[in-house]
């Protein structure tokens, strides 16, 4: 009997990494008492609304309120002390429990290392409860230090020269590349429709669905209207799973970045690509609750469009086990071109999932031409369990490159894909059972020429690890770490062989231009950023290109996920016009904050020449596959220089 994992507890493995942002109904009132240049008493106070009150240590791992920090170089000394002792009384939750009775005061020695920024931010970390409601508050504070200074703000927004139209319009042509980026996306997501549609959770339902639709209707004009009005429900179900996205972008524009390359996001995303390749090998099932499926499939009973569109959300429902890692996919890879370069990639998926059923509802006859269901769909459950592997471990990648863990260096991470090719080569050719394989069983000819083909790619990649044989690998630009995240590197290498004047420092970028009478070429990256690895490794590897940049211009790379930590003298906070107030901490916020005050674009790459003078000479371009239209659009740049 197969082993079930309910899609439920994946989902909590995923939301225990996001916060609540609901206030806390606690107030806090906190101050700073200077002890000597280093050493200060900070004293605080809780005061809870009517009815909550504040729980002390309690056995059941319910823990006293404690400070947190926001700089690390803070150190505690001893333990917090209250005013006042919790008394051990009858609780809703716990029977009985330590509680605080009251405003409490709470005090804590600290120690600061180094700079001393003139206030200190942190969260006071609370459980408090009223009755059966329990929150675990983190209560957010700011206190004043005596002997503080005040830390030194970059000058996040250009002189008007750097944003306002430049004179010359080149580059213009080139930012019509949004709309082809845009048709990519689509497309993508089409073919990841595709895929899903010949997975065993889907390829079976379209001569079910089918049959019920040429059943249920009269006549054959009553069957078309029911499938076109299906496969338009299917669409807009997929559609209407982006809009969340939409509004969270018009809060803060740089957070799809953020969540895109957020590294425990990429880990979660790890894990979870994990459990669904375990279940497509076939050790066990993932499925969402099942009364979430049965109430979607009762109200599909409806008469009209009603009961047509609850039976697309039940196709959505019971496919999702095949459907999510696809589509987990498509989130990630097209969050960093903001909420409608998901949309647009959904909107590909749903068109690709409701062609067949419409096209099918319409012309019934045609079923006899699909190939009936059985072990074709088992193969291809499994291969795209092979697939899924390999995807899990990009993630990672994502995370490693980004917190520079060094984990997955690039010989790493190539050993680990050949490693997976070659379990999905010895599979296909029958080499290699999984579960619900029979010995024996005659393999096609198809499947074995496949697999001879993912052997090919296997020698390819391990041929690829080689720096000299580094070119081999250029249709995978992107998804393999970049070249000097090797084991091999040394340092000053980079990994495009065009090595960047300046990494992350703006300013003296600016500097080296006015010395060289040379314009800027900021180069807005990531370090999990798939089409800067492209240009960087297919376009900027060009002689003509390279060659060019190295003559004309003072090239700087500007990280916008780099979460390294700004030392603490140069972190701010800064007040945009349209976002409020953001905290700029680590190298990707600064960063990320410049490129979407400046240049209103939040995605990468994104490409900027200014002059020494900080004049903007061209309009910015992003994500330029072609060679003669990026080298063109840098010429141009240069002459507006002049």
């Amino acid at each position: 009997m197969k082993k079930r994992f309910s899609f439920l507890s994946i989902f909590l493995l995923f939301i225990t990494v996001l916060k609540a942002q609901t206030p806390a109904p606690v107030n806090i009132t906190a101050l700073a008492i200077p002890v000597n240049d280093s050493t200060y008493v900070v004293k605080a106070k809780l005061v809870s609304s009517v009815g909550w009150h504040v729980y002390g240590t309690n056995p059941d791992g319910i823990n006293a309120p404690s400070f947190t920090f926001a700089i690390e170089t803070v150190n505690t000394i001893g333990t917090a002390q209250f005013n006042t002792m919790p008394s051990k009384q009858k609780d809703v939750l716990f029977k009985e429990a330590n509680v605080f009775n009251g405003d409490i005061e709470i005090t804590q020695s600290i120690t600061l290392h180094g700079f001393q920024p003139d206030s200190l931010h942190g969260v006071l970390l609370a459980n408090i409860a009223k009755a059966d409601q329990f929150m675990a508050a983190e209560i957010p504070f700011s206190i004043a230090l005596a002997n503080g200074k005040k830390a030194t703000a970059f000058q996040i927004k250009l002189p008007p020269s750097a944003t306002t139209p430049p004179t010359n319009a080149c580059g213009a042509a080139a930012q019509d590349s949004k709309k082809s980026s845009a048709w990519t996306v689509f497309i993508l997501g089409f073919l990841g429709g595709l895929i899903a549609l010949i997975t065993p959770c889907v390829f079976p339902m379209i001569p079910v669905t089918v049959s019920f639709f040429t059943k249920r209707s009269k006549t054959r004009k009553q069957g078309i209207k029911n499938g076109l009005l299906y496969g338009i429900s299917i669409f807009l179900i997929y559609v209407l799973a982006s809009i969340p996205f939409h509004v969270v972008g018009n809060v803060q524009p740089e957070i799809f970045n953020s969540i895109s390359t957020n590294p425990w996001l990429n880990i979660i995303f790890f894990i979870i690509f994990i459990f669904f390749s375990i279940s497509f090998f076939g050790f066990f099932e993932i499925t969402l609750p099942s009364g979430i499926a049965n109430k979607a499939d009762a109200k599909s009973g409806l008469g009209s469009f009603g009961g047509i569109f609850f039976m697309a959300i039940t196709l959505a429902i019971v496919s999702f086990s095949c459907t999510g890692p696809i589509l987990g996919t498509l989130l990630v890879g097209s969050l960093q071109g903001g909420a409608w370069a998901l949309t647009t990639g959904m909107a590909g998926f749903g068109a690709a999932l409701a062609l067949p059923f419409t096209l099918f509802a319409i012309f019934p006859q045609w079923l006899q031409s699909l190939p009936k269901s059985g072990g074709w769909l088992d193969t291809v459950k499994k291969v795209l369990a092979f697939l899924e592997l390999a995807l899990a471990f990009k993630f990672l990648s994502n995370a490693d490159l980004v917190e520079h863990w060094g984990l997955l260096k690039r010989e790493v991470f190539l050993g680990i894909w050949a490693i997976i090719s070659i379990g999905l080569a010895l599979y296909l050719r029958g080499h290699l059972l999984l579960p619900h394989d029979v010995k024996g069983v005659k393999i096609s000819r198809f499947r074995k020429i496949l697999g001879d083909l993912v052997i090919v790619f296997a020698l390819i990649l391990m041929a690829g690890i080689l720096p000299k044989n580094a070119y081999l690998l250029k249709f995978l630009s992107g998804f393999p770490p970049p070249a000097h995240y090797s084991l091999l590197a040394k340092a000053g290498d980079s990994n495009h062989g065009l090595q960047a004047n300046v990494v992350n420092d703006y300013q003296k970028a600016l500097q080296l231009a006015k010395q060289e009478n040379k314009p800027i070429l900021i180069d807005f990256t990531g370090w999990a950023c798939v089409n800067c690895r492209k240009m960087e490794e297919n376009v900027w590897t060009d002689p003509v290109v390279a060659s060019y940049i190295r003559e004309h211009f003072i090239l700087v790379s500007l990280y916008v996920d780099d979460k390294a930590l700004l030392p603490i003298d140069k972190r701010f906070t800064y007040t945009s016009p349209t976002a409020g107030n953001k905290e700029i901490k680590s190298v990707g916020d600064l960063w990320a904050t410049f490129q979407a005050e400046n240049f209103n674009q939040v995605t990468q790459p994104l490409y900027v020449v200014l002059s020494a003078n900080q004049q903007l000479l061209s309009n910015p371009v992003g994500y330029t596959p072609n060679i003669q239209e990026y080298l063109q659009w840098l010429q141009c740049s240069v002459a507006a220089n002049k």
